[in-house]
């Protein structure tokens, strides 16, 4: 996530430059061709061009309608982690052993089995994002990407998820969650049968048990809710068709442009290129927009900062139970916030 006031245009030109040099060496193609060999027949009607132009926009509306839906629902999903996890912690800190019949318990004991539901919490959350960090297949793979990862790494990248859950969990357990499909989601049932083992105990009361594990179900709610968005991706048949429409406007509109600018006088045709170019540009680079948005926890810049967000929910449920060396927040790197 950029966390800028806003991209700048060298960003912008240098981030679309393929969608600059393409249609400016066709368009410079197109007008020599035109012009020296005289093939005035290459010159389209004004009317077609506009009505293509039209639909072409329309579609890329709502392709990038769709996608940003899909990236601004990610972002409702891990809001939703947010509010959830904090309620957890307190809701643990404060229900658990606090009712009369457990007055007896060592406060010792209390404090431990308080950290242990806080502390798998947070290994939740790393599984949880390391899983969302994987690259599916139709997600952006190719060489100049992984590239890019490489260059501007989200901590999914070089970190190994064994070593992070080590910080919070048992040795036992961390062997037990990466032996599973879906260590995230066992996590959660770890809690829950944490839950029923403290509820056997006496250390919660049928209340305190309730609303902890109806937190449990949201939570893995929210976990279900975010691998939908990155285990079904934006349908390719509108993604591919998209992008087939946007190159063949752009390959057309130097045809377009050169009946209205021979019509201004010899020499004005040349103004076909710069013209043809930024027409092109502008479609071009709203079909890549949203490309970029279709995936939005691929560790890429324009993605939901879950590493970051995960970090600070860390820090805010570690403090609600005392403690106070706390690890540090996640920094941006260039202005982009992972």
């Amino acid at each position: 996530m950029h966390i800028g006031h806003r991209y700048r245009l060298l960003q912008t030109l240098t981030w679309s430059r393929s969608e600059i040099l393409f249609p400016l060496q066709w368009a410079t193609a197109v007008t020599i061709i035109y012009t020296q060999l005289e093939l005035t027949w290459m010159a389209l009607p004004a009317l077609p061009m506009s009505l293509i132009g039209i639909a072409v926009a329309f579609y890329l509306g709502f392709k990038n309608n769709a996608a940003y839906d899909r990236m601004w629902e990610a972002r409702k999903i891990w809001g939703a982690i947010v509010n959830a996890s904090r309620s957890w912690a307190f809701s643990a800190r404060d229900l658990l052993g606090a009712h009369a019949d457990a007055a007896e318990l060592d406060a010792g004991e209390r404090d431990a089995l308080r950290a242990e539901l806080v502390l798998r919490h947070v290994a939740w959350m790393d599984a949880l994002r390391h899983q969302l960090r994987e690259v599916k297949s139709w997600e952006h793979n190719t060489a100049a990407y992984r590239k890019l990862r490489q260059r501007y790494a989200a901590a999914e990248y070089t970190e190994e998820l064994p070593e992070v859950l080590g910080r919070t969990l048992a040795e036992a357990e961390v062997a037990e969650v990466l032996g599973k499909l879906n260590p995230a989601a066992h996590l959660l049932a770890n809690q829950s049968r944490r839950l029923a083992e403290l509820r056997a105990r006496g250390l919660l009361d049928g209340f305190a048990h309730t609303q902890l594990q109806a937190l449990l179900h949201e939570l893995m709610a929210q976990q279900g809710k975010a691998e939908r968005i990155k285990n079904f991706p934006f349908p390719r048949q509108y993604a591919t068709v998209n992008s087939f429409f946007a190159t063949l406007f752009a390959l057309l509109i130097p045809f377009g442009l050169l009946t209205e600018f021979s019509a201004l006088g010899a020499n004005a045709v040349w103004l076909t290129i710069p013209f043809a170019t930024i027409v092109s540009w502008v479609f071009l680079t709203a079909e890549k927009i949203g490309d970029w948005s279709e995936n939005p926890f691929e560790g890429l810049s324009n993605d939901v900062p879950i590493t970051a967000m995960a970090r600070g929910i860390e820090r805010d449920i570690r403090e609600m139970i005392g403690e106070t060396e706390l690890p540090p927040a996640r920094e941006p790197q260039g202005m982009i916030l992972y």
